[in-house]
């Protein structure tokens, strides 16, 4: 799906204002302690919104993703406030390691974009190794009940007098599976609307099967929680965290 961020990438940081990430630099703090000179991975980049928070905090950031647009943002985003972060076109599941990072991150569901349990595994195996003894892995998935139920009662949508779209979904093909289709209206200096269209694809699996995987890969289990909140996951949470490590 490298394609699927193309024109997406010129307005994705405008739709993530909701986002906490600072609360996502909190989480990793927790972790893994203190960030100053911390070797991260950011897996799953996007355009460096998180990438460029660490490095803020005195963290040595490496960045993957699969997206040359997304990536071309957040390098100039990084260029722009003159900090070093490395970025990688990579896919996540063809990580290697060589024990450098103290830990790793993917945030914001985007492990949900890979649609087959082996490239799960893959990139849980791909991290393990890539992290030193003790390193850390911290991510967040979308729940089953946010794919089986939150994401059907579309269609959504969104206009902030700039962009707007119509995001509408249905089920995909395989168990707690969604499939996006969302057209996109941005207005141009002229006044009027240019209109792109994007395909988007996510999977997630029960909390167990993600236990299953981490443990496969080598990982042991730390926490579990949801909707960033220190509570354990709830039927009807939407969001679920996940922290192990080395």
């Amino acid at each position: 799906m490298k394609e699927a961020y193309t024109d997406f990438a010129l307005v994705y940081d405008e739709l993530m204002t909701d986002i906490p990430y600072d609360s996502y630099v909190e989480l990793i703090g927790l972790a893994t302690g203190e960030l100053n000179g911390k070797q991260i991975l950011d897996v799953g980049c996007g355009t460096g919104l998180l990438s460029v928070k660490l490095a803020r905090k005195g963290a040595n950031v490496t960045a993957i993703d699969l997206s040359s647009d997304m990536l071309a943002v957040a390098e100039k985003r990084a260029r722009d406030l003159a900090l070093p972060i490395r970025f990688i076109e990579q896919p996540m599941q063809e990580i290697q390691g060589e024990e450098k990072y103290d830990v790793a991150v993917i945030a914001i569901d985007s492990l949900n974009y890979l649609q087959e349990r082996e490239d799960v595994l893959e990139t849980f195996k791909g991290i393990h190794s890539a992290l030193k003894p003790g390193g850390k892995l911290l991510f967040d998935v979308h729940s089953t009940f946010k794919t089986d139920t939150i994401f059907l009662e579309g269609p959504f949508t969104f206009d902030n007098g700039r962009i707007a779209y119509i995001w509408e979904t249905e089920e995909g093909d395989t168990e707690h599976s969604v499939y996006s289709e969302l057209a996109f209206f941005i207005r141009e200096d002229n006044g009027l609307y240019r209109r792109f269209d994007e395909s988007h694809a996510q999977r997630t699996y029960h909390v167990y099967e993600y236990v299953d995987m981490l443990r496969e890969a080598g990982f042991t289990i730390e926490r579990i929680f949801a909707d960033w909140e220190d509570e354990p996951p709830a039927e009807e949470s939407e969001r679920i965290f996940y922290q192990v490590y080395k």
